[in-house]
């Protein structure tokens, strides 16, 4: 609807714009719809009298009606091509939003295709165990130190444009970024390190973050995001968790050099 009455504001302001100011050498003006020069006459449409007249052309100021004239019609330009651009943006916007699924997850885009990123396999481990996360079930915790990981040495979702970007459909309001993992023990990532605090079993988490632009697409909770630096080759992931809570689920990614 708002870019509706953009739309017929601008039409509006358009007609007016095809007035013209019809500069007389004492200072003053006629407001018209069009003149033409003829001899030593000027014929014009008064817009206020709506209806054609004529002038002497040595009392009327060509030069500056001219460059006047020249300016509102640069300017009706300039204003027509930013109308255009941002419905342009506007499509290609919608575009992208559309094909994007509605089912929870993260996704990548190669051309017109959503390709899924399946949610990879993660895990608490502490001192004593290593107790698989699942969604929505978080995992008793004991006091001390733990490390979030995922299985394997290297992601199997390879990509090598490091400004990669990735949508992320939410089933819920969450936070969400992207992760940077380091290796672990064995053939495991670390997604995070852990701190349960004794007593009040608070979990200080310990992320590597990567700064990242998220924009929203749909306020049902489709989002777009991308690293603001190019990302150095590596292993991340997309990670969506519940603050101060076991309540992960990760999404993992490699970037390798092409």
């Amino acid at each position: 609807m708002g870019k509706y009455w953009l739309a017929i504001a601008f039409l509006a302001a358009a007609a007016w714009a095809a007035n013209l100011k019809l500069y007389l050498k004492d200072g003053s003006y006629q407001l018209v719809r069009e003149y033409q020069v003829q001899a030593d006459r000027v014929r014009f449409y008064s817009v206020e009298r709506e209806d054609w007249e004529e002038i002497p052309l040595d009392l009327v100021d060509l030069k500056h009606t001219q460059a006047e004239a020249a300016a509102r019609e640069e300017q009706f330009k300039k204003d027509n091509q930013d109308l255009a651009d941002e419905e342009k943006a506007h499509q290609e916007f919608e575009r992208e939003r559309r094909r994007i699924p509605q089912d929870p997850g993260v996704y990548w885009l190669d051309g017109d295709k959503a390709n899924v990123i399946p949610p990879a396999e993660s895990a608490v481990h502490d001192n004593k165990r290593r107790a698989v996360l699942a969604k929505l079930s978080p995992v008793p915790m004991v006091s001390g130190k733990a490390t979030l990981e995922v299985q394997g040495a290297h992601s199997k979702n390879v990509f090598t444009n490091p400004e990669q970007e990735f949508y992320i459909q939410l089933s819920e309001t969450e936070r969400f970024g992207i992760y940077k993992l380091l290796p672990g023990k064995g053939d495991v990532r670390v997604v995070e390190n852990l701190t349960v605090v004794p007593v009040t079993k608070e979990i200080v988490e310990e992320p590597v973050v990567v700064e990242s632009f998220q924009k929203e697409l749909d306020p049902s909770g489709l989002y777009k995001i991308w690293s603001r630096e190019p990302l150095p080759p590596g292993e991340y992931a997309v990670v969506e968790s519940t603050e101060g809570k076991m309540n992960i689920q990760v999404w993992d990614f490699a970037i390798k050099a092409k």
